[in-house]
């Protein structure tokens, strides 16, 4: 389980980071107050346009960002506190995330099985299923390289659930993936659910995630604007698809902003 509570993330601004976003602000919030839950068995979805939070809230979840305010735990691990438990429990998936391009998907594999304290047998176990699911024996022993982009995204997904983790946290999934490869791999966060799983992603394409989530937060400027199941969303919006939905709540947070100026 992942429970977020009162995330708030503020970064300061560079010189360099001002003149890129043309404020005079010392300072930038990237999530603001942000409280969310995702259960295991579920998939839970943050929707959202670029630049609206989602990565940020990712990546404290992850342990790779530290709060500026707010807690979050994951399994009951604090994510300050307890960081290489909450690591231990995780996969966390993202494209900014590169293997390294000298080394084969094989090799790769078994060095993060290991590196995950994983026995040899328990690794070629995973390997055989993630490798049959993903398609990949066919491109085990070729460098990083060697490979398509949407090869190595497949790589960096069988490498990152080597673990056979419970929380499953996916930046953008299918982000760079044909249609074909990207089915199976939102297939396999279905298994992911079906097993008990706790998973949450993250993307701007609403009909993926009205096929794919139970449940979806819909964040803009760093603000969680609504939440609940495909349905609730719906009908609290009065629309008929997501993709309505987040329009419609985007023109009105547009419509506060500018009250507020």
């Amino acid at each position: 389980m992942i429970e977020i509570n009162g995330l708030t993330k503020i970064y300061k601004l560079s010189a360099k980071k001002k003149k890129e976003l043309k404020t005079n602000k010392d300072v930038k919030t990237a999530v603001s107050d942000l409280s969310l839950t995702a259960k295991p068995g579920e998939i839970t979805g943050l929707l959202g346009p670029n630049g609206a939070g989602k990565t940020t809230t990712m990546r404290c979840v992850a342990t790779l960002l530290s709060p500026t305010k707010g807690d979050i735990k994951v399994c009951g691990y604090d994510t300050v506190k307890d960081a290489q438990k909450v690591r231990d429990s995780i996969c966390f998936l993202t494209n900014e995330i590169k293997l390294d391009e000298h080394f084969t998907v094989d090799y790769l594999f078994t060095f993060f099985g290991r590196l995950k304290n994983l026995d040899e047998k328990t690794i070629e176990a995973r390997k055989k299923e993630l490798f049959d699911t993903f398609n990949m024996n066919d491109f085990k022993d070729k460098k990083i390289e060697e490979l398509s982009t949407g090869m190595k995204q497949k790589a960096s997904i069988v490498v990152n659930l080597v673990n056979d983790p419970e929380v499953v946290i996916f930046d953008e999934p299918t982000s760079g993936l044909d249609i074909v490869t990207a089915r199976v791999v939102l297939d396999y966060l279905k298994k992911l659910r079906a097993e008990g799983k706790t998973v949450i992603i993250s993307t701007h394409i609403m009909p993926e995630a009205e096929k794919l989530c139970d449940k979806v937060a819909m964040i803009i400027g760093g603000r969680k604007v609504i939440e609940g199941t495909i349905p609730e969303v719906l009908e609290k919006t009065q629309t008929g698809d997501l993709e309505d939905a987040f329009f419609k709540l985007f023109m009105e947070n547009k419509e506060s902003e500018k009250e507020e100026e």
